[in-house]
Parts: C-alpha cells; sequence; structure tokens
C-alpha cells in the first residue's frame, strides 16, 4: 500500500519553470513585438537561477517563435506563427482518442460559426467557383457521408471566402485528423444515414438565403457526423 504521506516526484524541470516564468514576465511588463527583452544577466538575477538555465529557456521560446535576435538589440519580441509548432503535433497518429475526438468536433463548430463572414465577404466570383465545384460532384454526394476530395474543394473554398488566414491554415490542419477520426472506428457507425443538405444546396443558399438559414443548413449538411458523436 502506498503512504498516504509519500510525496510525489516533482515532474518539472527547472527549465520548464523557468521558460514559464519567463512568459509571466514578459507578459508582465507588457512588450510588444521588436521591444527587447532584458538580457541573459538580468533575468538570471531576477530569477534567481544560472544564465545557462536562463540560456535553454530562451532557446525554446526562440524556437516557438517568440522572440528572435537582432543585431544591436539582443533578443526582442517578435510575431509567432501559431501554427508552425501546432501542425508538427496535428499528427493523428500521435493523438489520444479524446483530442481526436474533440478535433473532430472543433471541425463542425467552426464550419456552423463562418456564415457572417461568407456572407459578408463572399463576391460573384467566388460563386461562380463554387457551382464549378459541386458541378463536379457526384449527382448523390447528399448520401455520401464523406469525402475527402470533395470537402477539401468545396469546405476549402469556404475557409477562403472567409478571408480570414488563420481559420484557412486551421482549415489545413483539421482536415486530415477529421478524415482519419471518420475512418478510425473512435465514432459511432450508424446503420442508417439520413439524407442531408449538400454542398449544391449550400451554395444555393449562400446565393440566395441568409446567414441564418445558412446556418442551419450547415448544421444539417453536418447532422450524420453529430449523430455519431451523441447517438
Amino acid at each position: 500500500m502506498v503512504n498516504e504521506n509519500f510525496k510525489s516526484i516533482e515532474n518539472t524541470s527547472l527549465v520548464d519553470k523557468v521558460e514559464n516564468n519567463l512568459v509571466q514576465l514578459l507578459q508582465q511588463q507588457k512588450l510588444k513585438i521588436g521591444d527587447s527583452i532584458p538580457t541573459e544577466l538580468e533575468l538570471a538575477q531576477k530569477l534567481g537561477v544560472s544564465r545557462t538555465v536562463i540560456r535553454e529557456a530562451l532557446l525554446r521560446l526562440r524556437m516557438m517563435g517568440l522572440i528572435e535576435s537582432k543585431k544591436k538589440k539582443g533578443a526582442v519580441i517578435t510575431s509567432p506563427d501559431l501554427f508552425s509548432n501546432l501542425s508538427k503535433s496535428m499528427n493523428p497518429h500521435i493523438l489520444s482518442p479524446e483530442t481526436l475526438k474533440e478535433v473532430f468536433e472543433l471541425r463542425l463548430v467552426l464550419e456552423i460559426g463562418m456564415a457572417d463572414l461568407l456572407f459578408h465577404r463572399i463576391t460573384k466570383e467566388d460563386l461562380q467557383t463554387l457551382h464549378e465545384i459541386v458541378d463536379d460532384e457526384p449527382p448523390a454526394t447528399q448520401h455520401h457521408l464523406f469525402n475527402i476530395e470533395h470537402e477539401i474543394a468545396f469546405h476549402g473554398k469556404l475557409y477562403e471566402i472567409t478571408g480570414n488566414e488563420t481559420l484557412k491554415k486551421f482549415q489545413k490542419m483539421l482536415l486530415p485528423v477529421f478524415d482519419y477520426v471518420h475512418n478510425s472506428g473512435l465514432l459511432k457507425k450508424q446503420t442508417l444515414l439520413k439524407t442531408f443538405v449538400s454542398h449544391k444546396e449550400l451554395v444555393n443558399m449562400l446565393e440566395n438565403g441568409t446567414p441564418e438559414a445558412f446556418r442551419n443548413g450547415m448544421r444539417e449538411h453536418l447532422e450524420n457526423h453529430f449523430a455519431r458523436l451523441f447517438s
């Protein structure tokens, strides 16, 4: 029997702690992009650790894209690429089943929520492209639960129309995970699929409907995916 007074070993290294403290310190000082951060010596004195530990923690921040070195200025704050590290981790083969399911849910939520952006930014040229995409699809796509080629072509165009570069980058990472989860057996199988709103019908809603109608249409378009989560 484990002794109740036995304390678990602290598994967070000193560098991990200093890294977290550095991030908090930089936030507290309200530094902006281009601002210089304190020197290694100053940071070592402030945090009470060696310069070697500070150097290792700063290296991690550089790898994360939070800081970079500038001539005559030392290390400065920079704008990180939010997806540089995330994209390396978004490998379905190394993610837990729980995380995979949550990524699956995330894509569903995002696509229902993009209606207002689409209606505000869509052009006649965009509509023409969407019509061309759906015209190339098989006639009964509303009976096919998921086809990654159709999804990339159609939904990728929707993300592009939003004009939101972050959404576009996110979608490129989400779809492969979505495809993996769909085919992995992690979700419940449905013996009978409901007929759902097709890509073609969604285009018609974009052309002639309202954001609210499109949100409802997208929700119905994704109905079978939601059913696999909740049924």
